[in-house]
C-alpha cells in the first residue's frame, strides 16, 4: 500500500468514526442558560416611570375583576383594597408592596437533581410548546392530539439536549376524558422523563392532584418546602381574573409551588394598539396577580409573565415575530427586573400553517428577542405552529436544534489567554491557514455550535441522498430519537404508588368530555 493510499484510508476511517459518533444517540441535557451578554433595553428611565405610574393609576381608578371568587374579594378587603361587586381597586403602592415578598430567584427541583433549574437572575430555562389541541406531522397531517402524541412529545423533550424542562400540556390529548387527562399527562412527565415539569391548572382539584402526585414522586415532606412545579396562570385580559385560574393558583401558592402570572394579550383586541399602552396594562395585570399570589402565601415563587402578539387587522388573526411584539417583550423585561421578579415571555412563535419559511423567520425573531430581553423561563420554546393551535413534531426538533444557538450566543465573548489565540496568530503568520495549527487542534471540537439537523454536505452528496429539505430531515430526526428513546429509571415503589393514585382517582368519577 502506498503512503498516499494509507493516508486516504486513515482519513476515511477517522471520518467514519466521527460520523458514527455524530449519529449515535446520547441522552444529554445542557445546563440552563447563564447569560454572559447584556439585556437589550428599549425603554428610557422616563418611559419606565410613565408606564409604572400609569399602571398604578389603572389599579387604583379602573381596577381589576376577580370573578366568582368571594374568598379572593375577602382577601383584598382585608389587605386594604376597595371592593365593589367583583371589581377590586388597589390603592397606589399596595400591589407593589405585596409583590416585594416574592423571590427574585428560585430553584425548581427535578426528580433527577442534576436537571434541576434555577429560574431568575441571569438564567434562562426553556420548555416546550403548551396547550395546542391539534398536532401535525409530515405523515399524518393536521389532526386532533391524542395521549400517544403527548407521550411522544414528552419523549422528544427528554431526548432533546437543549431543552431544560419537560413542560406541561405539550398538546391536549383529546382522546382522554377532560376530567381525567391531567392525571395521564402528569404520569407521562413523571415517568417518561426526569426533567422538571408543570402542573395542571384547569381546575383547583386538578392542581391539588398535581401536588399530591408530586408528594409521591418527591416525598411527602419535600414538596411543601421545595418548588417542584412551575405552572401557568393566565389572566383573561383585559384585567379579569377568573375563578378557575385563581383556584389553581391558590392551591399552588399554598403549597409553595411556582406560578407564572401571565396576561394573554393580542394587541388591538385585548390591549391598546400602542406599545406603551399595552405595557401599562401588562404591568397592572401582573402587579395585581402577583400581589394576590403573595396574599395567599408571602414568599411563594411567582414569575412575571407576558404573552403578547399583535393582530392582523384584516383577518383578526394573531401575528408573531413582529417589531411591536418585540418592543413589548423587551420593555416587559425591564419592568420585571425593576420589580425584582423572574420573567417569562417569548418562544418559538409563528402564525404559519407549516414549518416553512414563514415559520422560520417568525420563530427566529421570537427566540432571539427572548434571549435578548432577559427572559428567565421561556415556555413554547419549541414545537409551536399555527398561532399555538398546533404542536408540530418536525418543528419541535427544528426549534429544539436552534435552541443550541441561544446557548452559544449567551456565552458572550470570553477573552482568557487561550481564547485570545495569540499563539495561533503567531504560528500561522501572513498567508497561512489555521486548520492544522495547535490552537485549532486543541479547540476544534468545542469551538463552534453543531447542528444535529441541518445538512452541510456538498451538493452531490445531498443530491445522492435524496435531496431532502429541512422538514424531511426533521422527520428522520424525530424517528431516530423515538427509536432510540430510553426511559429513565424510576423507583418501582414510586411508580406503583403513582399508578395506584391515578387509578383510584379515575374510579371516583365518570368520564366527562366537556
Amino acid at each position: 500500500m502506498t503512503e498516499a493510499a494509507a493516508r486516504r484510508r486513515g482519513r476515511g476511517g477517522g471520518g467514519a468514526a466521527r460520523r458514527a459518533e455524530r449519529t449515535s444517540v446520547r441522552i444529554e441535557t445542557a445546563k440552563y442558560i447563564e447569560r454572559n451578554i447584556p439585556n437589550f433595553e428599549v425603554l428610557t428611565e422616563e418611559a419606565l416611570e410613565v408606564i409604572e405610574t400609569n399602571a398604578e393609576i389603572v389599579l387604583e381608578e379602573v381596577g381589576v375583576n376577580f370573578v366568582d371568587n368571594p374568598a379572593a374579594l375577602d382577601r383584598w378587603r382585608a389587605a386594604g383594597a376597595e371592593v365593589t361587586g367583583e371589581r377590586v381597586r388597589i390603592p397606589r403602592g399596595l400591589a407593589r408592596k405585596l409583590c416585594s415578598t416574592a423571590p427574585s430567584e428560585f430553584t425548581q427541583h427535578a426528580r433527577n437533581r442534576d436537571k434541576s433549574v434555577v429560574i431568575g437572575g441571569r438564567n434562562m430555562v426553556m420548555a416546550p410548546v403548551y396547550g395546542p389541541p391539534f398536532v401535525r406531522d409530515a405523515a399524518g397531517g393536521r389532526r386532533y392530539a391524542t395521549m400517544a402524541d403527548f407521550e411522544k412529545f414528552v419523549k422528544l423533550a427528554y431526548m432533546s439536549k437543549w431543552l431544560h424542562h419537560s413542560g406541561g400540556t405539550v398538546c391536549e390529548p383529546t382522546d382522554v376524558p377532560v376530567n381525567k387527562r391531567h392525571l395521564d399527562m402528569l404520569m407521562a412527565h413523571m415517568t417518561l422523563s426526569d426533567k422538571p415539569f408543570m402542573g395542571s391548572v384547569t381546575e383547583a382539584s386538578r392542581a391539588q392532584d398535581s401536588v399530591d402526585m408530586c408528594k409521591i414522586l418527591f416525598g411527602e415532606d419535600f414538596v411543601p418546602e421545595n418548588t417542584v412545579m412551575t405552572s401557568l396562570i393566565n389572566i383573561n385580559s383585559p384585567m379579569t381574573f377568573d375563578d378557575v385560574m385563581m383556584g389553581a393558583m391558590e392551591v399552588y401558592a399554598e403549597n409553595n409551588q411556582a406560578c407564572i402570572i401571565s396576561p394573554f394579550i393580542v394587541g388591538g383586541a385585548m390591549a391598546p394598539v400602542s406599545v406603551a399602552g399595552t405595557l401599562t396594562q401588562v404591568l397592572a395585570e401582573v402587579l395585581a396577580g402577583v400581589a394576590y399570589n403573595q396574599l395567599i402565601r408571602p414568599g411563594a415563587p411567582a414569575i412575571f409573565g407576558a404573552f403578547v402578539s399583535s393582530i392582523d387587522m384584516n383577518s383578526g388573526a394573531p401575528t408573531f415575530g413582529t417589531p411591536e411584539a418585540a418592543l413589548i417583550t423587551y420593555g416587559a423585561g425591564q419592568l420585571a427586573r425593576r420589580l425584582g421578579l423572574p420573567y417569562r415571555s417569548a418562544g418559538s412563535f409563528c402564525g404559519s400553517k407549516l414549518p416553512d419559511a414563514q415559520a422560520a423567520y417568525e420563530t427566529a425573531n421570537s427566540l432571539n428577542m427572548g434571549l435578548l430581553s432577559g427572559v428567565n423561563f421561556m415556555l413554547h420554546s419549541c414545537g409551536w405552529l399555527e398561532g399555538g393551535l398546533v404542536a408540530d413534531f418536525e418543528k419541535f426538533v427544528m426549534d429544539a436544534d436552534q435552541l443550541g444557538v441561544l446557548h452559544g450566543l449567551a456565552k458572550g465573548v470570553p477573552v482568557d489567554v487561550e481564547l485570545q489565540a495569540m499563539d495561533a496568530i503567531r504560528e500561522v503568520g501572513p498567508g497561512g491557514h489555521y486548520l492544522g495549527c495547535a490552537h485549532t487542534q486543541a479547540n476544534f471540537k468545542s469551538a463552534f455550535w453543531k447542528t444535529e439537523l441541518f445538512d452541510y454536505k456538498p451538493f452531490e452528496t445531498w443530491d445522492e441522498e435524496g435531496g431532502r429539505d429541512t422538514r424531511a430531515l426533521a422527520t428522520s430526526r424525530v424517528d431516530h430519537l423515538i427509536a432510540n428513546y430510553q426511559q429513565p429509571e424510576l423507583d418501582a415503589g414510586v411508580a406503583e404508588a403513582l399508578a395506584g393514585y391515578v387509578a383510584r382517582k379515575k374510579e371516583l368519577m365518570p368520564d366527562a368530555f366537556s
